[in-house]
């Protein structure tokens, strides 16, 4: 892998969709079935298999098993579900959340807004609403579902060993407004009695904080490959070269360091849950 990893720009209805959208429909004609018909052997509508073909929509992996399946697809199309999954993802991001997935440990510091992985789908919904230019709503909502998805690795049978430091400013912005804030510190709480999270937080009045010059995640996979990841207005780098990821370690070290401790920072979320 490069030390700066970008991704092909393909988006809804084009790259990877239209190709899986393409090879449904040849197996569907193949197999002499319209769309009404694979519809309701899927538990779709014949409108949701049109958008599917088309590239418009990007069909779950459930429903691309049960395709291969009934269309005797011979697993050619099953054979798609990750890179199928991966268009979910904005193309700036899909590396690192193949990373993320397969992580032994993550650790991020985050001071704009809460991380995706502790996110709740009303935070996450109003993080896309806010985007510029606007995202339509079929594409809000879909990102909103990835974000989700991707949140189940914590709880996951090999979940990773998962640390966040976040910035007080973060816990304080009142994204979605104030009821969705309350429900994300409410979040945050839960997240923070698993055992393989902690939480810390970084307190506005700190002096020293060496994370001033943005957020990172630090990823560091089964086969004990260390990566850092790094976005800032929508683009992104992955850096495998160790001497800047040693670099970052040492960093995210200092800055959890300088931050409150676990069990300092779960007493300091319920404080500020308690502000008026």
């Amino acid at each position: 892998m490069d030390d700066e990893v970008q991704q092909p720009e393909y988006e809804v209805g084009t790259g990877m969709l239209c190709v899986f959208g393409r090879q449904l429909k040849l197996f569907r004609d193949r197999a002499g079935m319209d769309r009404a018909r694979l519809g309701s052997l899927t538990g779709y509508s014949a409108s949701t298999i049109a958008s599917f073909e088309q590239g418009r929509r990007i069909p779950p992996p459930k429903f691309i098993d049960q395709a291969d399946e009934v269309l005797h697809g011979g697993g050619v199309l099953s054979a798609s579900k990750e890179e199928v999954a991966r268009a979910q993802y904005p193309a700036f991001f899909r590396d690192a959340a193949r990373l993320e997935a397969e992580a032994v440990e993550l650790h991020v510091y985050a001071n704009q807004a809460v991380p995706g992985l502790l996110q709740t789908e009303e935070y996450a919904r109003a993080i896309f609403m806010m985007m510029r230019p606007p995202m339509d709503d079929e594409l809000i909502e879909q990102r909103v579902g990835a974000r989700l998805a991707r949140q189940e690795i914590l709880s996951s049978r090999d979940a990773p060993l998962a640390s966040f430091v976040m910035d007080e400013a973060v816990l304080r912005r009142p994204i979605g407004g104030r009821g969705v804030l309350r429900g994300q510190l409410e979040h945050i709480l839960l997240m923070g009695q698993r055992r393989n999270v902690e939480i810390q937080v970084m307190p506005l009045d700190r002096e020293e904080n060496a994370g001033m010059a943005g957020p990172f995640t630090l990823i560091e996979t089964k086969e004990g490959r260390r990566i850092a990841y790094a976005e800032v207005q929508n683009v992104s780098r992955l850096q495998t070269e160790r001497d800047r990821v040693r670099a970052l370690e040492a960093k995210y070290g200092i800055i959890r360091a300088q931050a409150l401790t676990p069990r300092e920072s779960l007493a300091y979320v319920e404080k500020l849950l308690g502000d008026p």
